[in-house]
């Protein structure tokens, strides 16, 4: 009796395991789910590897055109942009045309700041995958940022009107020069006059302008004279540029033509050239080490090449640093390359290095651009300068700084010089002293010192978080698909075990059910015997003494 009972106890012990184990249910199921998530998530992951969602976002956030982002910003760029404009007071100008001083003293004046308010006007869309637009660039005057300097300061600064007017007058017939000079006297016009920041910047009355105006108005057109209202004279003007839509998104927004050619007309080709430039608003994007990019202003007369010098972090963004090509401040008494900014016969008449004649761009009076204090110029620039100039390169060398993913400018400074280059004025009254000088008249800077703080989120989120997202999204769903295929396995394995288990167990029970079976009939049986032997021996144990009485008896 004890091992029987021992036995059904185990027995349905066993069977209590086995519908313990069967309880957990789902186990193929939840299997062939992993499974299904496994090969769903590698697909996924090779989808964002060979389709680059990102790059697709991007080029549409690229778009230029209405309601593009980039588009918009180039249309009006959101950015604070300054012009700060340094002049040039001629300290000793009484000692120099009294001839007590042999050389101009010069004192640099400034900064005269300004805010560029750039855009682009008037846009119209072109089939050929260009759009033109009007440039505008209104300067607002910052006191602010000008300090103690004013736009009524006065100044003793040189008279451009006569000594470039006589420099043109110069050099032709004698009647021509005998006219000029009784005008001179009369007006008693004088190389160097005392005239205000403003009146030199932005126009000052001359006699001699004003008979120009009369007598030549298609040589000069306006009746004040001021070099940055000349600088900043975009009337007429228009420009086309790339959209991306036929050659590419890298060209988006360079430059395609100026006022309909691919050159402008001072310089033949390749000096004149300014196809693929950029006037400073977006860069071509993916930028490589080595490209050489190009910059083009209409006031620099050319469309001149960066180079990169370097790489760094600038609020955030890991940018290159590129400066003006030191090479294409020559006229080609160095490089012959550079030949065509020089329209002389002779090598020899050409400008000195480091001085671009640019009278083309400048109606013709002799303006020649330089950078700031002469840097980097030829030292035959300084021999009429007693003192005042004293080139830096970090004071006066431009840079720009630029994100080479998107071709976007996080900071740049544009400095350049503006000089009146002198040639024999020995015939022209009250300018003799003047001969074969070069004058340097006002240096500025266009510069963008950063990002403002809502750009600089958007690019970061563009150029940096939404492709390291991606990124991380993408190897996330490769090592996802991995763990659940392992976990897949080791589900169907569980199951597989289940179906095993639940096989033995069944296996068990018909062993255990057949064995209850023989005991319930090999039970009844020995009982029965057992009875019958009872019963014989209690018949015995009965009859043994009725006889014992009955021998008494």
């Amino acid at each position: 009796m004890t091992y029987v009972s021992a036995c059904v106890t185990i027995a349905s012990g066993m069977a209590d395991d086995s519908f313990k184990v069967l309880e957990k249910p789902h186990s193929f199921r939840g299997a062939l789910i992993f499974v299904l998530f496994a090969v769903g998530s590698f697909l996924l992951g090779l989808f964002i590897m060979f389709v680059d969602p990102y790059h697709s976002i991007y080029k549409y956030k690229l778009k230029f055109g209405p309601g593009g982002e980039i588009f918009s910003i180039w249309e009006k760029p959101p950015v604070d942009l300054f012009l700060k404009v340094y002049l040039w007071n001629v300290t000793n100008s009484k000692e120099y045309m009294s001839g007590k001083d042999e050389k101009l003293q010069f004192q640099e004046v400034g900064p005269y700041v300004y805010r560029e308010l750039m855009s682009h006007n008037d846009i119209i869309f072109n089939d050929n995958g260009t759009l033109s637009s009007v440039p505008t660039h209104p300067l607002v005057w910052d006191p602010f940022l000008s300090g103690d300097r004013k736009e009524d300061d006065v100044l003793v600064l040189p008279n451009i009107a006569l000594l470039g007017i006589g420099d043109v007058v110069a050099t032709k017939n004698i009647f021509t020069r005998l006219g000029l000079n009784v005008i001179i006297r009369q007006s008693n016009s004088q190389p160097l006059v005392a005239m205000t920041a403003k009146e030199f910047m932005f126009g000052y009355k001359s006699t001699l302008v004003d008979l120009g105006n009369t007598f030549m108005p298609s040589w000069i057109y306006f009746s004040k004279l001021g070099l940055i209202d000349r600088m900043y004279d975009f009337k007429g003007d228009y420009e086309t540029v790339y959209t991306g839509t036929k050659l590419g998104i890298n060209n988006i927004g360079l430059v395609a033509t100026y006022n309909g050619a691919t050159k402008i007309p001072q310089w033949d080709s390749p000096c004149g050239d300014i196809q693929n430039s950029s006037d400073g608003t977006k860069f071509p994007g993916n930028i490589k080490p080595n490209d050489t990019l190009r910059f083009f202003r209409k006031s620099m007369c050319r469309a001149k090449s960066l180079v990169r010098v370097g790489e760094t972090v600038e609020d955030g963004f890991k940018s290159y640093v590129y400066n003006f090509d030191p090479e294409s401040d020559d006229n080609g008494r160095v490089h012959p390359k550079n030949r065509c900014f020089c329209k002389a016969k002779n090598i020899d008449q050409c400008h000195p290095k480091g001085l671009l004649d640019v009278r083309g761009c400048y109606y013709g009076f002799p303006i020649a651009l330089s950078y700031p204090h002469f840097f980097e110029g030829d030292k035959v620039l300084f021999n009429k300068v007693k003192s005042g100039l004293n080139p830096q390169k970090e004071k006066h060398q431009s840079y720009v700084i630029i994100e080479p993913n998107s071709g976007t400018p996080i900071k740049l400074a544009i400095r350049y010089q503006i000089n009146i280059f002198l040639g024999n004025l020995k015939n022209i009254a009250n300018s003799e002293k003047f001969s074969n000088m070069t004058l340097p008249l006002l240096w500025t800077e266009i510069g963008m010192y950063g990002l403002p703080t809502f750009l600089k989120i958007r690019f970061k989120l563009y150029l940096y978080i939404i492709p390291l997202a991606q990124t991380f999204f993408m190897y996330a769903l490769f090592v996802s698909s991995i763990f659940a295929c392992v976990y897949s396995l080791h589900k169907f394995l569980a199951y597989k075990r289940i179906e095993i288990t639940k096989s033995s167990l069944w296996m068990e029970d018909d062993i255990i059910l057949n064995i209850d079976k023989k005991l319930a009939s090999y039970i009844p049986e020995k009982q029965l015997d057992v009875n019958s032997k009872k019963m014989e021996v209690f018949f015995s144990n009965l009859v043994i003494p009725l006889n014992t009485s009955m021998e008494k008896a």
